[in-house]
């Protein structure tokens, strides 16, 4: 496994980092709570992580509606004492955690749902806090100042921020430097072969800036796996059977990616030989140098394989720009 410092902190991370969403429902979507991986298998799934020197945990505090952040607190219980020091926990907050609940990013509603976090996790100061997304009904200023103050106060080691535009980083980053604040130190925006061109915009911004960049989603929900075959039958169970609204551009452009797919498997087979299409997909992220570590999101421990391909390749910049030319621009 590699490692990388976190923008300018001193939290090291390793380069692939185990998200969480599916520890107890799928993500952040009140009516699948349950419909996923329940204690006993999410457990089985961070020893998997650890096995393979995973030492980071990415989750929400909406994810399950608290369960996942619960797992992972009942796991670092079991854990021995030098294994809980090398963890670092990362989780977000703005959804809801239950139908009905309010959203957002406000002074007081941050305060109270770190507290909630921190007691689910059974930790005392949580390493890395992420705004999941932005609250256009808040001032960018009260949220900022809020996470500076938790940082100065020890709740929290640094903040970053999820779901981010080019121009909310860039006005966020200003307000800092203006008003002495600490400033976020990471972006986790969705980014993959199939999605990338936004992506790489803000990393520009973050790369300039030197913040960290923690890219989630980069199997696009599986489409990149190649579980999914042309006339779309989706397994049970899977993203696309359970929330398919965040790929419905995947849907409108299938002919095209599942073209990309296997033009894709035949430029794997020449130049790394029987690597999955995971595996690809992976090192293409992790083979440049301005990402600091990739989330990823297993459902099972052996959906981690494609992990140990990823970190023995290391793609060049011709190989890179020869397998984004195979997909079409979403």
């Amino acid at each position: 496994m590699q490692y990388r410092r976190v923008g300018q902190t001193n939290i090291e991370i390793s380069r692939v980092i185990l998200g969480c969403g599916c520890f107890g429902g799928i993500g952040s979507e009140p009516s699948l709570f349950d419909r996923a991986e329940n204690e006993e298998q999410a457990h089985e799934i961070l020893d998997a992580a650890v096995r393979l020197g995973i030492n980071t945990f990415d989750t929400a505090d909406a994810y399950g509606g608290g369960r996942s952040e619960s797992y992972i607190g009942t796991w670092l219980k079991k854990a021995d004492e030098k294994l809980r020091s090398k963890v670092v926990l990362s989780s977000k907050t703005y959804n809801p955690m239950f139908t009905g609940d309010s959203s957002g990013l406000s002074r007081g509603r941050i305060l109270e749902r770190v507290d909630g976090t921190l007691q689910r996790f059974g930790v005392e100061r949580l390493d890395m806090y992420l705004s999941h997304e932005m609250d256009d009904k808040t001032p960018l200023e009260e949220t900022l100042t809020c996470f500076d103050e938790l940082q100065r106060n020890g709740r929290i080691r640094a903040f970053g921020a999820s779901n981010i535009s080019c121009e909310e980083l860039e006005r966020s980053l200003l307000i800092c430097e203006s008003r002495n604040l600490n400033r976020y130190e990471w972006v986790q925006n969705s980014m993959s072969l199939l999605g990338y061109q936004e992506a790489e915009k803000i990393l520009q911004i973050c790369s300039k800036h030197g913040l960290g960049f923690t890219p989630y989603s980069p199997l696009a929900g599986g489409w990149l796996t190649g579980k999914y075959q042309r006339g779309l039958h989706y397994e049970s169970g899977s993203r696309m059977s359970l929330r398919p609204d965040p790929y419905e551009i995947f849907v409108q452009n299938q002919d095209s990616i599942f073209d990309g797919l296997d033009s894709m498997k035949k430029f794997s087979k020449q130049r790394f030989g029987d690597v999955s299409l995971a595996g690809i997909s992976l090192a293409w992220l992790l083979s440049d140098d301005r990402i600091t570590g990739v989330i990823v999101g297993p459902r099972k421990p052996e959906h981690l394989e494609p992990v140990t391909e990823a970190l023995s390749l290391h793609l060049n910049e011709t190989d890179r720009v020869d397998l984004a030319h195979l997909f079409p621009k979403l």
